[in-house]
């Protein structure tokens, strides 16, 4: 975070050429910022601020933060999830307060993408910044919203759901179609039942719950 404080401003040349000095946040005002989807978080204890001779202040706080997501796994696991990291201060109106993004949406996602896990599940794809205004009763209010798009990485689902499932589908037109006799296949046709019981149970598990459709996977 940065803002600026005309009245916190000093001449170095007067100060021994003190250009800046650290400073606990509650040493002077801060902008309070909350997170809309947050859920669960762990804040920092770096609770201070840098101090510029200008009047800049800067103030960087790292924490981890869970946040609700709406998934949409119609496509399993082929999907692409989009999720939103809202940013506000509900405590100030846009006249006293408004945020801005320093850097562009380019710059954010080659630093997002540095720190980003690229050996998991999730594929980070893209990132995107919007500034808007919401007004919740009868006074405006600055948001910053970055949505962020992860990408299911399939292999690990292809190996040991859909490969395995289409060497059923496979067995058993073999088996109903080919020329054994009605014993064998009845007693093919069994084995295969109970293969498909394992594979649906597999599936049970693996497959993600919270989303409005089911994947097209789990509905065949």
């Amino acid at each position: 975070q940065e803002w600026k404080n005309t009245f916190a401003t000093w001449d170095p040349q007067d100060f021994c050429n003190i250009s800046k000095i650290i400073l606990p946040m509650s040493t002077y005002w801060s902008p309070p910022i909350f997170i809309l989807e947050r859920v669960n978080g762990q804040n920092s204890n770096l609770d201070y601020v840098v101090v510029r001779h200008n009047g800049s202040f800067n103030s960087t706080q790292p924490f981890q933060v869970t946040l609700t997501c709406s998934l949409m796994i119609f496509k399993f696991p082929f999907d692409t999830q989009m999720c939103n990291l809202s940013i506000a201060s509900f405590l100030y109106p846009v006249s006293d307060l408004v945020m801005k993004t320093r850097r562009s949406p380019a710059e954010m996602m080659k630093d997002s993408q540095s720190y980003f896990l690229t050996d998991g599940e999730w594929k980070f794809t893209n990132l995107s910044i919007t500034e808007y205004m919401e007004q919740p009763d009868h006074e405006q209010f600055s948001v910053v919203t970055y949505t962020i798009s992860i990408e299911r990485r399939p292999t690990l689902y292809i190996l040991n759901l859909i490969l395995p499932t289409c060497a059923l589908y496979l067995l058993d037109m073999a088996v109903l179609f080919g020329p054994s006799s009605l014993e064998e296949k009845i007693s093919f046709q069994i084995a295969i039942i109970l293969g498909s019981s394992m594979l649906a149970v597999i599936l049970n598990n693996i497959l993600p719950t919270s989303s409005n459709k089911p994947p097209v996977i789990g509905t065949h």
